[in-house]
């Protein structure tokens, strides 16, 4: 079903959001009057081909590529530029490779002056909560792939933001590690309630996460379909409501893809 939500209760507005580059001696229209209420709480996930333009999005409520025209705000604030309420989680982990599992995390919280004994409980706390324990004194290069994204994950919670942005964290990571990565997140999510924006390519894994699923169309991305999924958790990806949402969503993000496809044909024959 579509979304229907108060805007009195939003978290994060976005509204009437435009974004235009100039590559190559061209204008390119990335976003295009993209309006999204997204309540305190709330998981949403953003889905849709390559070049729908939902990396933008998200770069642009976390502050680091600005719009066009338009306007983002948190709690009512205008977003004009990163700040500490928003925390991003990217595909590629970036930590420090010279830091240790318990440095990294600990990092953005000397930044802030936080006394010692308070970034140690802290810290203590997340390695606890995200299995990290016996990796405290470890080096990135000698973890997992998603004990790495375990690590990024709890590096943006140390700092205790209220909204998490992740862009396609699990998008690298092997089935099992990613499912597993998955339930992770869920837990972690259920008891803090922390605003969730999420990027994904991937139509089974918005349905697995998502409270809410925004469908982007390709460029210029807007806003094909806006779902509310109201199967409980935990959801049965093998459930017959499970896989009809599933159907109904790849029939979409499939329309797109087909017009991604005919637009890189037209720009082959232009050239």
């Amino acid at each position: 079903m579509n979304a229907r939500l108060d805007p009195s209760l939003s978290h994060i507005r976005i509204d009437q959001v435009h974004k235009a580059f100039s590559t190559g001696g061209r204008v390119v229209t990335a976003l295009q009057d993209i309006r999204l209420e997204i309540p305190r709480g709330q998981f949403t996930c953003l889905l849709g081909p390559s070049g729908c333009g939902k990396s933008t999005l998200l770069n642009a409520v976390a502050g680091f590529s600005l719009p066009s025209s338009g306007s983002i705000t948190v709690d009512g604030n205008p977003v004009k530029g990163p700040g500490p309420d928003r925390g991003m989680v990217f595909q590629e982990y970036a930590l420090f490779p010279w830091m240790t599992v318990e440095d990294n995390i600990a990092f953005g919280l000397h930044i802030k002056g936080m006394a010692k004994a308070e970034i140690r409980d802290r810290v203590g706390s997340l390695l606890s909560m995200l299995s990290l324990g016996d990796f405290r004194q470890r080096f990135p290069k000698d973890l997992s792939g998603g004990m790495r994204q375990r690590v990024a994950i709890a590096r943006v919670l140390a700092l205790d933001s209220p909204i998490m942005l992740m862009d396609e964290p699990f998008g690298a990571l092997d089935a099992l590690t990613r499912r597993n990565l998955q339930d992770e997140l869920l837990r972690i999510w259920s008891e803090l309630r922390k605003t969730i924006l999420f990027v994904t390519h991937s139509i089974e894994e918005a349905v697995y996460l998502a409270d809410r699923i925004v469908v982007m169309t390709y460029r210029p991305g807007t806003v094909k379909r806006d779902v509310l999924v109201e199967m409980p958790r935990m959801r049965d990806p093998a459930a017959p409501e499970f896989n009809l949402l599933k159907r109904e969503l790849g029939g979409m993000v499939m329309e797109e893809q087909q017009r991604h496809h005919s637009d890189e044909l037209r720009m082959a024959a232009v050239d």
